[in-house]
């Protein structure tokens, strides 16, 4: 017999302020990175900021569901 307590907060939504990725700060390249589900490396980095350049903040966007 289990004597741990459910999570107390596995029932209570997350407030709608922190499902918003935008904070008014710029988008980093290693948020970028970990959006794509890749590992950080020099050249995932690169990429990452490339798609920055072009994009723009909708990088970051584009990436999440």
């Amino acid at each position: 017999m289990s004597t741990a307590r459910p999570d107390e907060n596995a029932d209570r939504a997350t407030p709608d302020a922190l499902l918003h990725t935008r904070t008014g700060t710029e988008v980093a390249p290693e948020d970028v990175v970990l959006a794509a589900g890749r590992d950080v490396t020099p050249e995932s980095l690169e990429w990452a900021r490339r798609k920055i350049k072009t994009e723009g903040a909708a990088a970051l966007e584009k990436l999440l569901p």
